[in-house]
């Protein structure tokens, strides 16, 4: 399956892989900046963003890791700096483990699949923000506008969501309503976690933010499951999306953990 991409910039690739229910847009707040030290690659996971949905594929985060590689082949790029968010951030830890020789250093920002328990049933809570988004996709460039409709689709997410920006906001929200891959993507992780080894040559980052609502240190943030030689930062004030929250702070951590390599 062929992801749509963005390839912009110059210098050692760097591929950013969005989170469950988002979009490559989700990047737009850091990639300027990332684009003067790398070749920044996004890509839209299936039925998110540009590339559409397809049932025969396997939505399972070690099945995107490999169809990200696939791709990563297509591109030819044969080596790459991985960050991901949420769920791209399981993708990259499963890339980082299955395909070593592809990964110069990851950065996860807000990883799932960092929990003992695994899920077995979907998420309410989650799954009606779903359903909020795809019920008033026509009506969300209006409603949010309204700092009412803001704080509904945001507070949860970001401890700065006053501030973020309309353009991110809409973004985000024309997203979530657009991502036919959300529940299949969110079906594909129940009883499953990240618990497997990486070569310990590989720089690793992991990055959460201390008011995170999503993935919750008391259950989603359990750092045995990632290796020993993974640098571990939380960030204050910062949510779900330190891209957001933090932008300055992850430019720098990405830089940091690149040059490791």
């Amino acid at each position: 399956m062929i992801l749509s991409t963005t390839r912009t910039g110059s210098g050692t690739p760097l591929i950013l892989i969005h989170g469950m229910g988002s979009a490559s847009t989700i990047w737009k707040g850091i990639r300027p900046a990332l684009e003067r030290v790398f070749e920044v690659i996004t890509v839209d996971l299936p039925g998110h963003g540009q590339t559409p949905y397809d049932p025969g594929q396997a939505m399972d985060p070690a099945s995107l890791a490999d169809l990200v590689v696939a791709n990563m082949d297509s591109l030819d790029i044969q080596r790459a700096h991985i960050v991901g968010n949420s769920l791209g951030g399981w993708v990259g830890l499963e890339i980082a483990s299955r395909h070593p020789s592809r990964v110069l250093t990851f950065v996860g920002l807000a990883p799932a699949g960092l929990i003992l328990t695994p899920y077995t049933k979907i998420n309410p809570i989650t799954a009606q923000s779903r359903q909020i988004a795809v019920f008033t996709h026509s009506i969300q460039k209006y409603l949010l506008r309204f700092m009412w409709a803001k704080r509904i689709g945001f507070a949860s997410s970001s401890p700065k969501w006053r501030e973020l920006p309309y353009e991110y906001a809409l973004d985000a929200a024309l997203a979530m309503g657009l991502s036919k891959g959300y529940f299949p993507a969110w079906n594909a992780m129940l009883y499953r976690r990240f618990d497997t080894p990486i070569d310990p040559s590989i720089p690793l980052t992991v990055v959460f933010g201390d008011s995170d609502q999503t993935l919750p240190a008391s259950t989603w943030q359990e750092r045995t499951l990632v290796p020993s030689h993974t640098k571990w930062i939380m960030l204050p004030d910062c949510g779900h999306a330190p891209q957001w929250d933090c932008p300055e702070d992850v430019v720098r951590i990405i830089c940091e953990t690149a040059a490791q390599r």
